[in-house]
């Protein structure tokens, strides 16, 4: 074995993660990914057991960069879900409006504002192969719409694939 330099390295501990489910949640910081037409969300879960969960996790591994990260595109195409997002936040937030248009488009306005999260499990294959399960955002809710918030089933792998993505038993190149 090399030898390897452990002054500075924290001992890893244990920790339980957040499991699916309804969180009242802060914007921490919000970027406008202009040319991919995106808003690039960071958050944290504001209250209870997992509060600060995500900004521990960025502190203790920098390099975990998309944790407690995510994506609300404004294309055409997904302009409901971005009017579900907009409408959370305004609602969540007493007088603020964010309607990404006419009365508030700065996306900077939103670090610091509060919207409930629905956080759903998924089903990815990791570097190695293996199947493994992370936590996704599913929605955004008015934080008033906590209670009636149902925990979200988990989103599986459709059919059995390598890492690859090819199914299994279909080889990696067809021979013609």
């Amino acid at each position: 074995m090399k030898a390897v330099d452990m002054t500075n390295v924290k001992e890893a501990g244990d920790f339980s993660r957040p499991s699916a489910g309804a969180y009242i949640c802060t914007l921490e910081k919000v970027e406008d990914i202009s040319d991919k037409e995106y808003l690039k969300v960071t958050f944290d879960i504001a209250e209870g057991e997992f509060k600060g969960y995500y900004s521990k996790m960025r502190e203790d591994h920098p390099d975990w960069a998309w944790s407690g990260v995510y994506c609300r595109s404004y294309k055409e195409k997904a302009l409901g879900m971005f009017k579900r997002f907009c409408s959370a936040i305004s609602k969540s937030n007493g007088n603020f409006i964010f309607d990404g248009n006419t009365v508030n488009s700065d996306e900077k306005t939103l670090a610091g504002k509060k919207v409930g999260i629905v956080l759903q499990e998924e089903e990815y294959y990791g570097n190695d192969g293996e199947k493994r399960t992370r936590l996704i955002v599913q929605k955004e809710f008015p934080i008033s719409e906590i209670a009636i918030q149902k925990d979200p089933k988990k989103k599986e792998l459709k059919e059995e694939t390598t890492a690859a993505g090819t199914p299994e038993g279909i080889p990696d190149e067809i021979p013609f």
